[in-house]
């Protein structure tokens, strides 16, 4: 029998069960107001490049990074200026953020008490367990999360002993000795990472331990590199740990600017059908038989719709071999055609020629009207 939403209506997954992704099942937490694991949806972050005790320029960053969609936002805590920075960031922000602590168990302690929602630790390397049950301590007393950051170039010296060189069982025996010291002291409201720069590393490794624990994975491929090759290498492990159903929450790790991590990372949940915000523009390369300028209507179209949160599809098409087709299963569509003219459509219905020196105001016009629609519908939804 075909699945059924509650209008009576196919679903998607009974109609195109090649799309179906199993999560694989997490224990649920909580990173502030993000929940993170179980049926939640996946979490996109990223991490400030400024100066934490510059609470400034990194309230500014922050608030760049909730405009453009991030979940939750990580932090360096290096030092007590930056813990006690901390507060003053929270308080004008509305994401939760994450304090990155390394070495010294103390700025984890105030990183609690100053109103960090989550606190990235390893926690064998900030003093053993006397110093862990403090820490400890006080993400409990604060409702704090903790993620278990393990990278396979700065694993354990005794690990890299027994097994030569980073590898899934080093960096899963790590992870695993970590999590051990966190449920030694009752506390389980933690997620783990297990990131390389290596991609078969960094795979094999999260494959590993999503058999090994319920804890919620947080995913990345560390020092991925500048904005292409970094997002390649992301697409490939990340995508590919996601489309086997593991990953709880993303962090696209570029050597660029932190909001690119958040478009790209929403990208690839998009591409999957993972999450839905903003618009997915299905375009053609372009070739001799294109009608219009495909790919300068496009960047002009992404920019011009970046402001759009609502799950819109549209497909820019430079010809008829496959615009129509396209067309039929996107919101709105734009076909090509000769004579500088192409043929709108919604809904996968032609609306009409529009004239190509009109089209893009025509499609952004149409993409706005639809983003309303939505709006309209998920408040009356809320609203009944």
């Amino acid at each position: 029998m075909s699945a059924l939403n509650p209008s009576g209506a196919k679903t998607i997954d009974s109609i195109r069960p090649w799309r179906t992704i199993a999560r694989r099942p997490s224990r649920k937490i909580k990173v502030g107001s993000v929940y993170v694991g179980g049926d939640a949806p996946i979490a996109v972050q990223s991490m400030t490049n400024t100066l934490t005790h510059d609470v400034e320029a990194t309230v500014g960053q922050i608030t760049r990074l909730e405009e453009v969609g991030a979940d939750i936002v990580r932090v360096s805590v290096p030092d007590p200026e930056s813990s006690a920075a901390l507060r003053s960031i929270v308080d004008q922000v509305n994401v939760p953020l994450v304090a990155d602590i390394h070495f010294h168990y103390k700025r984890g302690i105030e990183a609690a008490d100053n109103g960090a929602a989550c606190l990235r630790i390893n926690p064998g390397n900030i003093g053993g367990q006397a110093r862990v049950k403090e820490v400890v301590a006080a993400a409990r007393a604060n409702g704090c999360s903790i993620r278990i950051g393990v990278n396979g170039g700065s694993l354990e010296r005794d690990l890299l002993e027994k097994y030569g060189e980073p590898c899934p069982d080093a960096m899963v025996e790590s992870a695993l000795m970590h999590a051990r010291m966190l449920d030694d002291e009752g506390f389980h409201d933690y997620k783990i990472s297990v990131k390389a720069s290596d991609i078969f590393l960094t795979v094999a490794a999260y494959h590993q331990l999503a058999d090994a624990t319920d804890a919620p994975l947080h995913l990345g491929i560390t020092e991925a590199g500048g904005q292409r090759i970094g997002t390649v290498k992301s697409s490939i492990g990340m995508g590919s740990l996601l489309w086997a159903g593991i990953g709880d929450t993303i962090r696209v790790s570029l050597s660029d600017e932190p909001e690119e991590e958040i478009r790209v990372g929403f990208d690839m949940l998009k591409s999957l059908g993972l999450r839905t915000r903003g618009v997915n523009i299905i375009s053609c390369p372009s070739c001799a038989r294109q009608g219009f300028d495909v790919i300068k209507t496009v960047r002009i179209l992404e920019v011009r719709l970046s402001h759009v949160r609502e799950p819109i599809s549209l497909s820019i098409i430079g010809c008829v071999v496959n615009g129509p087709g396209e067309a039929m299963f996107t919101d709105i569509g734009f076909t090509g055609g000769s004579a500088g003219y192409g043929m709108m459509y919604h809904a996968g219905k032609k609306t009409g020629k529009t004239d190509n020196i009109d089209m893009i105001d025509e499609i952004v016009a149409g993409v706005e009207a639809k983003a309303e629609e939505v709006r309209a519908a998920r408040e009356e939804t809320v609203a009944a």
